[in-house]
C-alpha cells in the first residue's frame, strides 16, 4: 500500500478501544450518549461491513449487526487459541450475521477470501459501500502457515525461530491485503476506494517484535507501543509520490476525515478532526490539541489502578506504570525517549501537561468503564 499512497503515523494504545475509536465520537474514557458513525453512514445510502475480528461484544445489543453493520462475517471475541479451529476457550465465536458457523483454513486467509466474496456481490450494486476489515494476525497465537515460515527460515539464515514466526505470520497477512487490493482492481472498485490500513498498537515484545528505533512496545506508553505507521490509498486523490507526512492523528480522527470524503455532516462535538487535507496534500494548519493515553489494566500487576501518557506538540507526559513517577520528553529531540528532562528544567511545561492530564482524568470519571446493569 505505501506505493500507492501517503503514510501518516497514527497513534492509539490497544485492542478493544482502538476499534471502538473508530466507530465512536470521543475519547474512549470521555465517552459521550452518541450514535454509534455507522449508523449515520448507513442513512446516507452507504452499504456497511464488518468482516473479521469485531472484540466488542458477543451477544446482542453489541454485535456488528447491532450497531450499525448490514453485513457481518468474521470473529466476535478477542483472539483465537488457534489460528485453525478457531475457538477461543473452547467456544466457536465465529459468525455469517446471526448463524454460527464452523469454516476451514486459517483465520487470515478465511477474511481474505470472504473480503473478495463481499467484493463480489459489491460490483452488481451502484450505491457505496464502507467496509471494515479487521485481520487477528499477528496477534498471539503467533501461528503462520508452514510455508510461509519455511520461506522466512530459508530466506533468513539464522534468524531467531520465534521472529521467524511473527515475520511469516505478518508477510501472510501482508500477501492478504495484496490479495484484497487486487481484488478491488479486478470488480473495477479501485479507482473509486479509499483504503487505509493501519494498527491498533506497536508490536508485542515478548514474542518476536521491535519497534525500533522507538522504546517500548504493546501495552506501553512509550512511543513504541502507541505509535503505529498508517497507510492511505486514494487513486486520482492521493500523489503516491507524496509518500510520507510527519502529521499526527489518532485512531478517532479516522471517522471524521471519511465522513468528510463521504460528504456525510460531522457533529462538532466529537474529538476527532479531519485530516483530509493532509492526504490531499493540501495547506493545513491545525488547531494545537492536546492528546491523552490511558489504560485500566485489572491484574494484580497494576493494581486496577490506571496509568497515562498525554502530549501536547513534541512535548510528552508519561507514566508507564501505576507505581512509577511520570517521566517528561522532546519528542522532537529525544525521539527514542532515552533522555528524561528533569522536572525543574522543564516546570512550566511539566505543569502544563500534569494539570491537562489530571482534568482530563477526572472528566473520565463521570463516565463508567462499564455499563450498569438496569
Amino acid at each position: 500500500m505505501y506505493r500507492f499512497g501517503n503514510q501518516i503515523d497514527m497513534a492509539f494504545f490497544i485492542c478493544t478501544a482502538a476499534r471502538l475509536l473508530l466507530d465512536a465520537k470521543a475519547e474512549i474514557d470521555q465517552c459521550r450518549d452518541q450514535p454509534i458513525s455507522n449508523y449515520e453512514t448507513r442513512s446516507t445510502g452507504y452499504d456497511t461491513a464488518l468482516i473479521g475480528k469485531w472484540h466488542l461484544g458477543l451477544e446482542a445489543p453489541d454485535r456488528p449487526q447491532d450497531v450499525g453493520f448490514d453485513f457481518f462475517h468474521g470473529f466476535l471475541g478477542d483472539m483465537m487459541d488457534d489460528y485453525y479451529d478457531h475457538l477461543r476457550f473452547g467456544q466457536n465465536y465465529m459468525r455469517r450475521m446471526e448463524e454460527e458457523i464452523e469454516p476451514i483454513g486459517h483465520a487470515t486467509d478465511l477474511f481474505t477470501d470472504w473480503t473478495l466474496e463481499y467484493f463480489k456481490t459489491r460490483a452488481e450494486k451502484d450505491n457505496p459501500f464502507f467496509l471494515f476489515l479487521a485481520y487477528n494476525a499477528p496477534h498471539t497465537p503467533i501461528q503462520p502457515p508452514q510455508e510461509w515460515l519455511d520461506k522466512v527460515l530459508t530466506r533468513e539464515d539464522g534468524i531467531d525461530k520465534k521472529r521467524a514466526a511473527l515475520v511469516a505470520l505478518i508477510e501472510h497477512l501482508d500477501d492478504g491485503v495484496g490479495r484484497v487490493i487486487q481484488g478491488l482492481k479486478d470488480r473495477g472498485l479501485w479507482e473509486d476506494t479509499v483504503v487505509i490500513f493501519t494498527s491498533d498498537n506497536g508490536g508485542q515484545g515478548n514474542v518476536g517484535a521491535r519497534n525500533l528505533p522507538l522504546s517500548g512496545a504493546k501495552q506501553d506508553m512509550w512511543e513504541g507501543g502507541i505509535r503505529v505507521g498508517t497507510a492511505v490509498t486514494w487513486p486520482g486523490v492521493i500523489d503516491p509520490a507524496s509518500r510520507q507526512t510527519d502529521h499526527i492523528s489518532l485512531t478517532m480522527d479516522i471517522y471524521p476525515t471519511l465522513a468528510e470524503i463521504a460528504g456525510l455532516p460531522v457533529d462538532q462535538d466529537i474529538d476527532g478532526r479531519s485530516f483530509l487535507p493532509v492526504l490531499k496534500g493540501e495547506p493545513f494548519e491545525e488547531e494545537p490539541r492536546t492528546l491523552f493515553w490511558v489504560r485500566l489494566e485489572g491484574n494484580m500487576k497494576y493494581g486496577g489502578i490506571p496509568y497515562h501518557a498525554v502530549r501536547r506538540g513534541d512535548w510528552k507526559l508519561l507514566r508507564n506504570h501505576p507505581f512509577e513517577s511520570y517521566q517528561l520528553f522532546n519528542l522532537s529531540n529525544d525521539p527514542s525517549e532515552q533522555n528524561p528532562i528533569p522536572r525543574e528544567k522543564a516546570s512550566k511545561v511539566y505543569g502544563e501537561l500534569f494539570n491537562a492530564l489530571m482534568t482530563h482524568i477526572n472528566q473520565a470519571g463521570r463516565h463508567p468503564w462499564q455499563r450498569k446493569n438496569p
